[in-house]
């Protein structure tokens, strides 16, 4: 994935060069000249919105842990994008400035005042846009800490739950060695003493155990098992 990215940024890096040549070109070419030049600027620059669309789908591809150089580099190359976009308009203002002074005779006083006007026009929505652009990059990098902290949460759940589980197992397993315990040790006494002598016997050793295996971590007893809060 990552040889693709860099694929797409030799393109980019190719391409955007051309786009700031023929930029610097456009204002002393002739008239003809001129507008096949701009026609071919503008379809350079359609070219490497497609490219930085293809640089964007791969680095969502790349796992979350890894993606923040290759955010910085595309917030670099959009930059520079937006340049160059900048760029162009300015020297198409200026070429359609200088087509309609050739055509009306215009001294250019006017259509200076108009470039001017449209040059601060431009400037506003370009910095409307980047702080647009830098809106969306924030909420989308709260998005995916949003989404690393619920997938942690979701780990640390299932380990809690697998801890209760093995809890549960203790404690039958415990129940269960008592009991045999119990039973061995009837069979002894009844052997040594006799069934009715040892009775009392096993009757207090029951009781001791089902107060030690009967007390939760809070102190309180519970029937004989260890019970866990759910």
């Amino acid at each position: 994935m990552s040889s693709d990215f860099e694929g797409y940024e030799q393109d980019f890096a190719v391409l955007t060069a051309e786009i700031t040549s023929k930029i610097a070109r456009v204002p002393r070419l002739p008239p003809d000249e001129k507008k096949q030049m701009v026609a071919n600027v503008e379809k350079q620059l359609e070219e490497a919105k497609e490219l930085l669309e293809q640089m964007d789908l791969e680095v969502r591809e790349i796992p979350p842990q890894s993606r923040g150089m290759y955010n910085n580099r595309m917030r670099s190359y959009k930059q520079e994008m937006g340049k160059l976009e900048t760029d162009f308009k300015r020297s198409r203002i200026a070429y359609s400035d200088e087509v309609r002074n050739e055509l009306l005779g215009d001294d250019g006083n006017s259509s200076e005042n108009q470039r001017a006007h449209l040059l601060d026009n431009t400037e506003r929505l370009e910095r409307s846009s980047r702080r647009l652009e830098a809106g969306y990059q924030i909420a989308v990098e709260t998005e995916q800490i949003g989404q690393e902290m619920l997938e942690n949460l979701s780990h640390d759940r299932e380990k809690i739950q697998r801890a209760r589980e093995r809890l549960r197992e203790t404690d039958a397993n415990l129940g269960k060695s008592s009991r045999i315990l119990t039973g061995m040790l009837r069979r002894e006494l009844q052997s040594r003493f006799g069934a009715q002598d040892c009775e009392p016997m096993l009757q207090e050793k029951e009781s001791k155990e089902i107060k030690m295996l009967g007390r939760g971590g809070d102190g309180r007893l519970y029937d004989g098992k260890l019970r866990m809060s759910q």
